[in-house]
C-alpha cells in the first residue's frame, strides 16, 4: 500500500509543481503588465489551490505510512531525527514547509477574492504564490524524487 501511495504522490508532485509555477508566472505577468484579470486567471489560480490541498491530502496519508517517517514508531528520539538529515527531511523539513505553502497559496488566494479590481487581485496572488512557490521548491526531495 505505502509503493503506491508514494507513487501517486511523486506523480502528482509533477502536476503540484508544474501548476502552481504555472499559477505563479501567470499572477507576476498580471500584475506588471497590468493586465486585466480574466476568468482564466481565476481558473488557474483556482487550480492551483486545488491540486495542493489533494497532495496535502495524500501527503498525509504518506505521513502515517511511510517508513522514513519515525515519529511514531518509537524506534527515534528527537535528538537522534534532528541530527540525521534524511530523517529531518521527512519528518520535520518537507511536512512543515509544504504545509506552509499551503496556507500561503490559500491565503493568496482567499485575499485576492475580495480585491475588486486585477491590479490588486494580481499583485496578491504574486506575492502569496512567489513565496509559496520558493517555499515547495526549497523543501522537494530532489534526490530521492524520480
Amino acid at each position: 500500500m505505502y509503493e503506491a501511495i508514494q507513487i501517486v504522490h511523486s506523480y502528482w508532485a509533477y502536476l503540484v509543481v508544474l501548476v502552481v509555477t504555472l499559477a505563479t508566472i501567470n499572477a507576476l505577468i498580471g500584475f506588471f503588465t497590468k493586465k486585466e484579470y480574466g476568468p482564466k486567471d481565476f481558473r488557474i489560480s483556482l487550480f492551483a489551490l486545488i491540486v495542493t490541498h489533494i497532495q496535502l491530502l495524500i501527503g498525509i496519508i504518506i505521513f502515517f505510512v511511510s517508513p522514513l517517517v519515525v515519529w511514531f514508531s518509537g524506534t527515534h528520539k528527537v535528538g537522534e531525527i534532528m541530527k540525521d538529515a534524511t530523517l529531518r527531511l521527512y519528518n520535520v523539513e518537507h511536512p512543515m514547509v509544504m504545509i506552509l505553502t499551503i496556507v500561503f497559496i490559500t491565503m493568496g488566494y482567499s485575499k485576492h477574492k475580495k480585491k475588486l479590481t486585477s491590479t490588486p487581485k494580481f499583485k496578491i496572488l504574486a506575492i502569496f504564490y512567489t513565496i509559496a512557490w520558493i517555499l515547495m521548491l526549497s523543501r522537494i526531495p530532489w534526490a530521492n524524487w524520480f
